[in-house]
């Protein structure tokens, strides 16, 4: 069990990431390469994961190199997932490459201590072996990660706007009570069911705490084991809600505004930009917004703007469309 507690300070520092963290998402999903868990959540991109390695030659680093690296254990180098990467995948692969040897040194360490690790691992205190690294991680992030991207980011977005909503209705104390099922709140305290069994306090000391969804993450959290470094959680998504797109066509909302137009109006239940919107219905950001100004036009959703950002949000006609019993019952959009 990790305990996470939390001041009145750290409560208000408490942020929810919005897009996937890519070093993060690397770790996990080489995590899903390696074990059964969680696999059928991710089959298809399981088969294409193993079908981009062979055909762009990755196997043999993948196997002796982030294998290695990234075990399925109760811990790996932090120094592989810096708060950087938080900016790209650029910042966080300068930051790997910029780490301190005795920090480089000092982790493999204590992955030596759960894991056997290859002797030449030591090396990659060296910054040119540590070059190499850098360079498999971002040919492995090319050919695994990449080509799911908008699907992740679909899935975080759908996440930011449930989250939102609990912060929203009951402030960060509703945020944390929202989290479950691994994690539960008792104030001042998170509880999390941590990976391997591990049992430790994470003092926040009011550097507040920084949340992460990851589409690779499997049924446990996970954190930094440094707990001096910047506190963050990186926690597994929810289960995907059904998919806006398959709209029946027998249903009145689809037979009223059709399949497509449907399914951007469900995709907005929550509030989503037109990128949002984009991705969740698989068509083009241009396609999306000539979606989005018919449907405001017709006075079912309102748009605002902030900043480069147009959010658009459904009116009280819009939503009571969504509430058509029929529609309830077949596209399971629940009746807020």
């Amino acid at each position: 069990m990790l305990r996470i507690h939390f001041t009145a300070e750290d409560l208000s520092r408490t942020r929810l990431a919005a897009r996937p963290d890519p070093l993060w998402e690397i770790a996990a999903s080489l995590h899903r390469l390696q074990s059964p868990l969680g696999r059928w959540a991710h089959a298809a991109w399981y088969r294409d994961a193993r079908a981009a390695i062979a055909s762009q030659q990755l196997g043999a680093v993948v196997r002796t190199l982030l294998f290695p690296l990234f075990p399925r254990a109760t811990y790996f180098p932090d120094f592989l997932t810096p708060a950087e990467a938080d900016q790209g995948l650029g910042s966080g692969l300068d930051a790997i490459l910029d780490t301190p040897p005795d920090r480089v040194r000092h982790e493999i360490g204590l992955l030596a201590q759960v894991r056997k690790v290859p002797a030449d691992m030591y090396r990659l205190a060296d910054r040119d072996v540590r070059a190499g690294l850098v360079s498999a991680l971002r040919r492995y992030h090319n050919a695994a990660i990449a080509p799911y991207g908008d699907r992740m980011q679909a899935r975080i977005d759908a996440e930011c706007a449930r989250r939102g909503r609990d912060l929203l209705h009951g402030g960060a104390e509703g945020l944390l009570g929202g989290l479950g099922p691994v994690m539960r709140w008792r104030a001042p305290v998170l509880e999390v069911e941590y990976v391997g069994g591990v049992d430790r306090d994470l003092h926040l000391g009011g550097r507040g705490l920084r949340l992460i969804p990851s589409y690779f993450c499997w049924q446990k959290p996970v954190s930094f084991a440094d707990s001096d470094l910047p506190p963050m959680l990186l926690y597994p998504l929810t289960p995907a809600d059904p998919a806006p797109q398959p709209c029946s066509a027998e249903t009145p909302l689809s037979a009223l505004l059709g399949r497509t137009r449907a399914a951007v109006l469900l995709a907005m239940k929550h509030g989503a930009t037109n990128a949002e919107i984009a991705r969740a219905v698989s068509v083009s950001p241009a396609n999306a917004s000539h979606h989005t100004t018919v449907l405001r036009d017709s006075g079912l959703i309102a748009s605002h703007r902030h900043a480069n950002t147009v959010l658009h949000t459904l009116t009280p006609v819009g939503a009571a469309l969504l509430r058509l019993p029929d529609q309830d019952r077949r596209s399971t959009v629940p009746d807020d």
